[in-house]
C-alpha cells in the first residue's frame, strides 16, 4: 500500500478514507457497510470506553448487558419509536432451519428491552433512580455508509435511567450532556455547541433531545452524542410504574444517552492533515514513540542501552520503541506520523555523548533538544501542551468559519461555497425548517442555551425568539 495520503483539498473523502486504513484503524469488512476495527484503533475505542466509563461510575451508573435480539412486540409497544426506526431495522425471521414464531429485531437502540425489565425490577420509590449503561453493538440498516461516521453495525455506550420526577430526569440528561461536553473538549480536544434538537432531529420517542455539534474541516458539522430527556412515553408504554412515599402509583420518568465510534471519525477529521492522523494526548493508543538511529553494532549498543535508560523513566507514559531492523528512521518517522503519534523521540549516536534526544511535534513538526535529565518532566508538558494546542486550532477554526446570517440570500451562498455554522433567527415553524432543508441541504443542528434575542426568521420573516446553529451534516 502506497504511504501517500490523499490531500484534503483534493478530496476531502478519499483523504479521510486514506488516514483510516492507512494508520491503521479500521478496514472494510467482507459485509457490505461494515467495517472491522484494527488493533490500532481498538485501542483508542479503548481509551475512549476507559475514560468515560470512570465518568459514568463516578455519577453512579452501573454496567449491564442486554440482549441483542428484540421481540418486535416490544418496538411496536411506542409508536414514534417504532416509526423513527423502521427504515433501519434487521429483522430475523428463521432461526434454527425454522421460521420463528415472533420475528426478532437486530438491536438498533435499547429503549425497549431494557424498559421491559424495568418494568419488572420498579416496584417502589426505595428502587429510584436506577442508573444503568451498557456497552454493546446495535445495528442500523444504512444505505450509504462510510468507516467510523456510518456503518451497518456500529460500538457504542447507551445509558438508560429511570427516575421519581420529571426535575430529576431532566437534570440527568442536562448532567450526561455536560459529562459528554466535558469529554470531548478536555479529551478528545474538540470545541463542541451543545444545544436541543428540533423536533424534527429528534430522537424517535423522545420529549427532549439535546446533543454536541462539532465542526469537522470540511465545515460540516457531525453530532458526538446525545442526551434523550424520554418523559414517561416509555413508561406508559412499558407499564413502568412505583410505588410513592404517599402510597400512590407513578409512571418514572426516564432519559436515554449514547456516544458511539464515530467519534474516532470526528477526531479524524477534526485533527488530522496531509500527512495523516494527528491523535490527542489523553487518548492516542501510543503518546511517544521512540526511534533509534544508530550505523554500526557498537553504535546500536550505545543507543539501545541509552533507550534503556529513557524507558525506565517514561512512568505512566504510553511508548513504543521501533527498533525493527527493516525499516529506515525515516520510514519510520513518516509512518508514525500518519498514525498519528503526539510525540516522537529520536536518539542516535550523537545524542548519546551528549546525554540528550531530539523530541519532535506530530501537531506542529517542531523539533528541539532535551537532556536526558528531566526527561519524563519535558515530555509530560509537551504531551499536554500538543493536547491543549489541538483544541486551540480546532477552536480557532470553527470561530473563522461561524457566521451570524440574517440574509437568506448570503445564507444560502455561504452554504453553497465554504460552508460552516451559520447563527440565524427560526421562527420555530417545522415548514421553514424543511424548506431550509430542502433548498440548501442544511439541517438545524443545535438550539443553543442561551438567552432569548429577537429577531426575523431567516426563511420566513416571522418573529423568532433566538439564533440556532445551522450546517450540512454528516
Amino acid at each position: 500500500m502506497s504511504m501517500k495520503v490523499t490531500p484534503r483539498e483534493e478530496d476531502y473523502s478519499r483523504w479521510y478514507t486514506d488516514v483510516v486504513l492507512k494508520a491503521e484503524l479500521a478496514d472494510y469488512a467482507p459485509v457490505r457497510g461494515c467495517m472491522i476495527i484494527r488493533p490500532y484503533g481498538y485501542a483508542l475505542w479503548e481509551n475512549i470506553q476507559e475514560t468515560l466509563d470512570a465518568k459514568f461510575r463516578a455519577t453512579g451508573h452501573k454496567n449491564a448487558y442486554f440482549p441483542l435480539f428484540i421481540p418486535e412486540s416490544f418496538l411496536a409497544k411506542e409508536e414514534e419509536h417504532v416509526e423513527g426506526f423502521a427504515p433501519q431495522l434487521a429483522v430475523v425471521t428463521h432461526g434454527g432451519g425454522k421460521k420463528l414464531e415472533e420475528p426478532l429485531i437486530v438491536r438498533p437502540t435499547s429503549e425497549t428491552i431494557i424498559n421491559a425489565m424495568f418494568a419488572k425490577w420498579i416496584r417502589s420509590w426505595r428502587d429510584l433512580p436506577l442508573l444503568i449503561n451498557q456497552w454493546c453493538n446495535v445495528v442500523r440498516w444504512e444505505l450509504r455508509t462510510r468507516l467510523f461516521l456510518r456503518t451497518l453495525e456500529f460500538l457504542w455506550q447507551e445509558g438508560h435511567t429511570a427516575h421519581a420526577t420529571a426535575e430529576e430526569a431532566e437534570e440527568e440528561a442536562r448532567r450526561i450532556l455536560e459529562l459528554y461536553r466535558e469529554f470531548a473538549e478536555k479529551e478528545m480536544a474538540i470545541p463542541v455547541i451543545v444545544g436541543r434538537k428540533s423536533e424534527s432531529e429528534k430522537f424517535a420517542g423522545a420529549v427532549h433531545t439535546y446533543a454536541l455539534e462539532a465542526m469537522m474541516q470540511d465545515r460540516k458539522a457531525l453530532q458526538a452524542g446525545t442526551s434523550h430527556f424520554l418523559g414517561q412515553n416509555f413508561a406508559k408504554a412499558f407499564e413502568i410504574t412505583y410505588q410513592t412515599r404517599g402510597n400512590r402509583l407513578e409512571y418514572v420518568w426516564q432519559t436515554s444517552w449514547g456516544l458511539s465510534t464515530r467519534v474516532i471519525g470526528a477526531i479524524i477529521m477534526v485533527h488530522g492533515d496531509d500527512q495523516g492522523l494527528i491523535l490527542p494526548p489523553r487518548l492516542a493508543p501510543i503518546q511517544v514513540v521512540i526511534v533509534p538511529i544508530w550505523r554500526s553494532d557498537k553504535q546500536e549498543a550505545e543507543v539501545r542501552k541509552a533507550v534503556e535508560g529513557v524507558k525506565d523513566g517514561l512512568g505512566g507514559v504510553r511508548y513504543e520503541f521501533d527498533d525493527r531492523e527493516t525499516y529506515t528512521p525515516g520510514w519510520k518517522f513518516n509512518e508514525w506520523e500518519q498514525k498519528g503519534v503526539p510525540l516522537r523521540i529520536e536518539i542516535g549516536p550523537r545524542d548519546v555523548g551528549k546525554r540528550q534526544v531530539v523530541l519532535v511535534r506530530r501537531d506542529t513538526g517542531e523539533k528541539s533538544i532535551a537532556p536526558l535529565e528531566g526527561l519524563k518532566g519535558r515530555i509530560e508538558a509537551s504531551l499536554e501542551e500538543v493536547q491543549k494546542n489541538l483544541y486551540r486550532r480546532a477552536l480557532a477554526f470553527r470561530e473563522e468559519n461561524s457566521y451570524q446570517v440574517d440574509d437568506y440570500e448570503e445564507f444560502r451562498r455561504i452554504l453553497e461555497g465554504p460552508g460552516g455554522f451559520l447563527w440565524a433567527h427560526w421562527c420555530g415553524s417545522a415548514e421553514c425548517e424543511a424548506k431550509i432543508k430542502e433548498e440548501t441541504k442544511a439541517t438545524i443542528r443545535a438550539i443553543p442555551f442561551q438567552e432569548e434575542e429577537g429577531g426575523r426568521c431567516i426563511r420566513c420573516g416571522e418573529t423568532s425568539i433566538q439564533r440556532v446553529v445551522f450546517a450540512k451534516a454528516y
